[in-house]
């Protein structure tokens, strides 16, 4: 497969942590999510409205509102895991609590003579992205170690032994310390270089087990037009708002017997909290040609937010007779604190077009018998990108400026599509959908998509509604526990699946 190239570590110290092409995915390779009856039809919402979800997707939707309602979506989410690290099988489910597009609408009827005939406005909130899981893989190679992304890094920065144990405090400095790693001498004692003591060519067994937690929540605002029935306009401010936190465990094992080759073991534990707040904009129109057509743009601009990272890490290795079980944690050179990073990213932007077909629209809804609906999402996912914040180093602006191409080359554009219905007998509904959400990697080799299958009920009747769905997402993704610059690299083929059982609960008024 195509290498994916070293990011150059060059200002890691006491107060930065490094950002890599991976971190800006979180907040850009995601399944659409909302209320139940959005979730039950697979999520379309392009050109449909009259959903509060209409919100967070095409606020043009909106405009199809002419009372007040309120809406609450709770949720819970179904993790089930499968990965496949070097022919060696690991299932791990996890299970959280989430929820949909939840929030107040305002809609009303404006002056008869005007071409403008109502408009909407909206407060709401979206979990458009859940970070809890628990993603584990373990395996067995004799081809490569984590411990060499850290000779790679002291190597291109042609440290001496000062710098291997000051200046890396949440990576290199830790394996320095605790001989996972240590100097080659030269002529007269002087450092020719570094070596691991891991014995990749008889092989080690490799665990990964990092734990998730976290959301990408968005609150928007919105306010939308309807211009005598026929054309809808709508805009929203969103306000992004991201918790993200990761706690990782890897260690290496000798996959030998031997006592005597000075490796037994090293495990590494890292604990990294990431926060953020934006701002974006989100812009729509609807057009209805005829009664039972409409069609619907959309676009999202690029979020801009700004983040703060928090790092702590530790490292225990055991090299047997050279230097037994040594310790090491970041708190202890950094007298106590976190490592600390501010930074902003600007996220992808995405544009989308729908079609929907309304089965017997009339002025008195509580007549029509359904819809057919199907949305095209295209995410140009290659133009995540990082900078400084105020008063940057220039180093800094450098290294942003190499991790932004990492993005255009690791990453593509993709189309997303979502097709969904109802059929709607009196005060009952009941909705099917689906949607596939194409890979995001330019790279062929790493096997990614996303197909979501959907179902749910719903009810209407006097001003009040409940609606329960269930999606399964049937993924695939590829996960890795490190990168090298100078061999090929290996990684987890994650499969399995993520379920989505939604309730909203709504009131007009």
């Amino acid at each position: 497969m195509k290498k994916y190239l070293l990011i150059l570590s060059i200002f890691l110290s006491a107060s930065s942590y490094a950002q890599i092409p991976d971190d800006a995915l979180r907040t850009a390779w995601f399944i659409q999510n909302g209320t139940g009856r959005n979730t039950a039809t697979g999520g379309v919402m392009g050109s449909l409205g009259g959903d509060i979800t209409a919100n967070h997707v095409n606020p043009a939707g909106l405009g199809l509102f002419k009372t007040n309602e309120f809406v609450l979506s709770p949720g819970f989410l179904f993790n089930n895991n499968k990965l496949n690290y070097r022919g060696t099988d690991t299932g791990v489910k996890k299970n959280n609590f989430n929820y949909g597009a939840s929030g107040i609408i305002f809609g009303g009827s404006t002056n008869r003579n005007r071409k403008w005939t109502s408009s909407a406005f909206a407060i709401s909130v979206n979990q458009v992205a859940s970070y809890n899981n628990h993603i584990q893989f373990n395996g067995y190679n004799n081809m490569s170690s984590f411990s060499e992304k850290y000779l790679e890094e002291l190597t291109h920065d042609r440290a001496d032994t000062n710098a291997a144990l000051s200046n890396y405090i949440f990576g290199s400095s830790l394996a320095f310390r605790t001989y996972l790693i240590d100097t080659i001498r030269g002529a007269g004692g002087s450092v020719a270089g570094f070596q691991s003591f891991v014995p990749i060519s008889t092989g080690v067994l490799q665990s990964y087990d990092a734990t998730t937690s976290g959301g990408y929540h968005e609150v928007a605002l919105g306010i939308a037009g309807n211009l005598e029935d026929k054309m809808y306009v709508g805009g929203s401010l969103v306000i992004p708002i991201i918790n993200y936190q990761r706690d990782l465990v890897y260690s290496e094992k000798d996959a030998t017997n031997n006592t005597n080759n000075q490796f037994a073991s090293f495990e590494y534990r890292e604990s990294y909290i990431s926060r953020a707040v934006g701002v974006g904009l989100k812009l729509g129109m609807i057009y209805k040609p005829s009664e039972f057509l409409r069609f619907g743009v959309a676009f999202h601009t690029p979020q801009i937010l700004g983040y703060r990272d928090e790092i702590r890490s530790s490292m225990t290795t055991n090299t047997e007779s050279y230097a037994g079980i040594k310790k090491e944690s970041s708190d202890n050179l950094n007298s106590g604190n976190p490592g600390q990073s501010e930074y902003n990213l600007t996220t992808p932007w995405r544009a989308i077009a729908s079609i929907s077909y309304v089965i017997r629209e009339i002025s008195d809804t509580r007549k029509q018998r359904g819809f057919l609906s199907a949305d095209l999402e295209y995410v140009n996912y290659r133009s995540a990108r990082y900078s400084g914040v105020n008063n940057a180093s220039e180093a800094l602006i450098n290294y942003y400026r190499l991790v932004n191409n990492e993005i255009k080359d690791y990453y593509k554009g993709n189309l997303n599509f979502r097709i969904g219905g109802e059929l709607k007998f009196n005060v009952w509904m009941i909705r099917l959908g689906g949607g596939y959400y194409g890979s995001p990697y330019a790279d062929k080799n790493l096997n990614a998509d996303r197909i979501v299958a959907s179902g749910g009920l719903g009810y209407r009747n006097h001003g009040m509604f409940v609606d329960l769905s269930y999606a399964h997402a049937f993924q695939k993704d590829v996960q890795f526990a490190y990168r090298l610059n100078d061999k090929p690299n290996t990684f987890a083929s994650q499969t399995g699946g993520r379920g989505n059982l939604m309730l909203t609960l709504g009131f007009k008024f």
